[in-house]
């Protein structure tokens, strides 16, 4: 197995994010502490949340989506300028950008007040706050860390403490603490065979094509957009039940593609056997998978541990790639010429 040097890492990852994901558990702590200390907001009566946000702060609302999606609230994840028109006055819009000038999301905000609805924000300033300012729309502010997807943690926590739904203290205890469990094994400061994150980057040679549970599919968007911003790579994901009846197909012909599970323990018991099924006739084609597995008990736990590890290891493979994991020229390229 390649293992990199501290001295290569520091070669690539010029401005350090390995010492914001770090510092996750704290960041997370905090961030719950001070949205605790806010105002909460009034849910009473909502029935629907749209969350409305893109890249590394759309990020959130698929990870709510997976939060609620045992709770009695229908999530809407709005990555675009349209919201959808079942928005009512039991709606809540939770518009999310750590810059504060995402054009989308500030669509998405502006359209809100057209509409009966309930609105939120939240960001680190610019121009969302200005807004939330001048309409007298409640805005959170969060700080940024490093980059809009190294601040995931931070946003996540708190609106976790601004909407109290979905979670209890002992759940955000239990996923801090496990986080922080996780930390010890894929710090920066341990780049040995014992850091599953660095194992995993080693093992990612050829085009990832990642299946996942539906519970799970957070943390796989997540992972595909880390591999394209992080470690410049293209990825693909894949519901397994779904790619049972179309996606399976492909591999019936050779490609520079490898396959990537992420399975939770506590998969539906027919989703499990779509796994051994899966498994079993990769293993027949002589086909190698990675396996990665969920922690934790709680879904609010298994997706943002999932999501810290599998962050990890795309700034390790950024750096075995020798490529700058914080770097986002072809996204400003998109940026400058869309006027976003």
């Amino acid at each position: 197995m390649v293992v990199i040097s501290k001295s290569l890492l520091a070669k690539y990852d010029t401005q350090d994010m390995c010492s914001v994901y770090d510092m996750w558990p704290e960041i997370a702590q905090e961030a719950y502490n001070a949205g605790q200390d806010t105002k909460i907001v009034d849910t009473t009566g909502i029935n629907h949340i749209v969350f409305a946000g893109m890249g590394g702060s759309g990020a959130l609302g698929d990870y709510y989506a997976a939060l609620l999606s045992n709770h009695n609230t229908h999530v809407t994840v709005v990555k675009g300028y349209r919201l959808p028109k079942t928005v009512d006055n039991n709606t809540l819009v939770v518009c999310n950008s750590v810059s504060g000038n995402t054009s989308e999301t500030l669509t998405i905000l502006k359209k809100s007040l057209r509409q009966p609805c309930r609105r939120i924000a939240l960001s680190a300033g610019g121009k969302m706050r200005e807004f939330c300012t001048q309409n007298d729309i409640p805005h959170y502010t969060v700080d940024m860390f490093h980059t809009p997807r190294a601040s995931f943690v931070a946003y996540v926590y708190a609106l976790l403490g601004i909407l109290k739904i979905g979670t209890t203290a002992h759940d955000i205890d239990e996923s801090i603490s496990i986080m922080q469990e996780k930390r010890s094994q894929i710090q920066s400061t341990n780049l040995t065979t014992e850091n599953p994150a660095l194992n995993l980057a080693t093992k990612l040679t050829k085009i990832p094509l990642i299946y996942y549970p539906w519970g799970l599919q957070a943390a796989a968007v997540r992972f595909k957009n880390s591999l394209h911003e992080n470690a410049k790579m293209h990825a693909m994901i894949e519901d397994v039940i779904e790619a049972g009846h179309n996606g399976i197909m492909s591999w019936e012909m050779p490609a520079n593609v490898q396959p990537v599970f992420i399975q939770g323990a506590d998969d539906n018991r027919k989703t499990k056997e779509r796994w051994k099924i899966f498994e079993d006739y990769f293993s027949e084609k002589k086909i190698p998978c990675i396996v990665i597995n969920s922690s934790g008990r709680h879904i609010m736990t298994k997706l943002v541990n999932l999501i810290y590890l599998l962050d990890y290891s795309t700034i390790y493979l950024a750096a075995i790639r020798g490529v700058n994991p914080t770097s986002t020229n072809s996204i400003k390229y998109i940026k400058e010429r869309s006027k976003l």
